[in-house]
């Protein structure tokens, strides 16, 4: 039975790549998108899909970039769509990225970010298949300092969170400290920046706890999870001062834009 395994990291394998060209410029940017999304998410979850014009110097159309989190579901994809005209009149090239990653990449990705785990976790565990608890929120540093511009504050919080698969009988806990310092210039501020310091520290700690889970995806379509124990992971059980969370709206509050991660790509093809 073949055995794959998925980590809630950012994939930089050159296997989990797949380059599209010969794209017709029938279709909008935003169609072509729409499209390519529909056949290749089929295969298993997407990390990336980004759709470009051709060089000025080529033929009208578009070429495409797909990273799975899954070499096995690139290979796959690949094998069943190359040649194929899915969208649109005429086949499309598909290829994958035959350039052999470096070693030292394999331990250097980064975790993803809060909205990947999320979307990661609920692609292959479903919405019900996980939960997460908040056992420690603290205020670490509540300060205010005297400057030419007006009161500065230094908030810090520190957040313990528990994450849990119920169908696995597998837990994990994740831990995160941040601060923020700015200048306070009436009470709505310090409210919004103490919400989001507070919406923040959470997340992180979130992320944190899935940097240990592993999704182990066997040939029958079945999810395993496993999590990893390592000693920088560890968070100890003995937690004190456990608080009592108060969520806020952040419909008042401006959006909070997480960057984009995108990774150079090498074009090289088999």
């Amino acid at each position: 039975m073949d055995v794959d395994i998925l980590e809630f990291r950012v994939p930089v394998e050159n296997s989990k790549a797949l380059f599209v060209w010969d794209i017709e410029p029938t279709h909008t940017e935003a169609g072509i998108y729409d499209g390519l999304f529909a056949v290749f998410s089929s295969f298993g979850p997407l990390y990336m899909l980004k759709v470009s014009p051709n060089a000025p110097l080529h033929p009208p159309g578009f070429y495409a970039l797909i990273k799975f989190y899954s070499a096995a579901h690139a290979s796959k994809a690949q094998q069943q769509t190359d040649g194929r005209r899915l969208f649109q009149s005429s086949p499309l090239k598909v290829r994958l990225s035959s350039k052999q990653t470096p070693h030292f990449l394999y331990n250097s990705s980064k975790p993803l970010n809060h909205a990947r785990c999320l979307e990661l976790a609920n692609h292959c565990l479903g919405f019900n298949g996980w939960t997460t608890d908040i056992i420690t929120l603290k205020e670490l540093d509540n300060e205010e300092e005297e400057s030419e511009e007006g009161g500065l504050r230094r908030l810090r919080f520190g957040c313990v969170v528990q994450l849990s698969f119920p169908q696995h009988e597998q837990t994990t806990k994740g831990a995160a400290v941040l601060e923020d310092s700015f200048t306070c210039t009436g009470p709505d501020v310090f409210l919004q920046r103490r919400c989001r310091l507070q919406r923040l520290v959470r997340e992180k700690a979130l992320v944190q706890a899935f940097s240990t889970v592993l999704l182990i995806l066997l040939g029958n379509g079945k999810v395993m999870v496993e999590v990893k124990q390592t000693p920088d992971q560890f968070v100890s059980d003995q937690t004190e001062g456990i608080l009592q969370v108060n969520e806020f709206s952040w419909e008042e509050f401006p959006a909070v834009e997480e960057e984009f991660e995108d990774d150079e790509w090498d074009l090289t093809v088999s």
